[in-house]
């Protein structure tokens, strides 16, 4: 375990990185097992499976009742398996809608834990370092992109295999690396009207619809980028690497 918390923050970056890369590794490859007319609901599927498992990670308070490093590891390798499989099952739009929704499920365990990581090691600079996560998430979500932009005419499942194998090492990293806190001894009681009464806050309800919509546009414009510049490709009659420009603006 490093002593230095500049390399323990670097660890908890990259692992961010790592993990959330499978977040769009669908999308890179969407054209070699659906089409693109199906991107839309692919996303949607991947971001359902994080809104539930976000609900239920927080309902069950997952990261209080477990060692975070290992709900961070656990999910890791979860999302990465649901990530691998689709080069046996992504063909099957049944089996491709479960395995994003599963993958995204899981990634509740990544993107939102890892925050908790942070604040738990960094509370005096807690602003600067969930920054720096923010970026990571930006890069793993836009990184499958970049793999497909380099393997052009060569086999696609190579996409999932690196972003599967990337996030698996973020878990391990995470599990090995970062200091095992002791689980809460007192948890709060699930409330089911909490959700509800924290909405009462003007702030608060302010705040969370910016963000809603925020990451509705977000994902939205990110997810329909190859589709962009594949038909300017296809109206110029130019040959512009999709997926390389679409990770560049992601």
């Amino acid at each position: 375990m490093p002593a230095n918390k500049n390399l323990l923050l670097l660890i908890i970056i990259f692992s961010q990185f790592a993990g959330t890369s499978v977040w769009f590794a669908g999308n890179a490859i969407i054209d070699q097992i659906s089409s693109f007319a199906d991107h839309a609901t692919i996303t949607s599927i991947v971001q359902f499976g994080f809104i539930a498992g976000t609900l239920i990670f927080s309902f069950l308070t997952i990261a209080d009742r477990f060692n975070s490093s290992i709900v961070f590891f656990v999910s890791c390798c979860l999302a990465a398996t649901a990530n691998l499989v689709l080069i046996w099952w992504g063909e099957n739009e049944v089996h491709l809608s479960i395995l994003r929704f599963v993958t995204g499920f899981f990634l509740a365990g990544i993107y939102p834990v890892g925050m908790k990581i942070a604040a738990d090691i960094f509370p005096e600079k807690l602003g600067k370092a969930l920054g720096f996560l923010v970026g990571a998430l930006v890069l793993g979500t836009a990184f499958p992109h970049f793999v497909r932009s380099q393997l052009e005419g060569i086999n696609w499942k190579l996409v999932l295999i690196a972003t599967s194998a990337l996030a698996f090492t973020g878990g391990v990293l995470i599990l090995t690396q970062i200091p095992q806190k002791r689980k809460a001894t007192v948890l709060a009681k699930p409330d089911l009207l909490a959700a509800f009464r924290v909405f009462k806050s003007k702030p608060f309800r302010s705040a969370a619809f910016g963000y809603f919509g925020h990451m509705w546009e977000l994902y939205a414009f990110w997810s329909v980028l190859p589709i962009v510049f594949a038909y300017h490709n296809t109206m110029k009659n130019e040959e512009h690497n999709i997926y390389f420009w679409s990770f560049l603006i992601m």
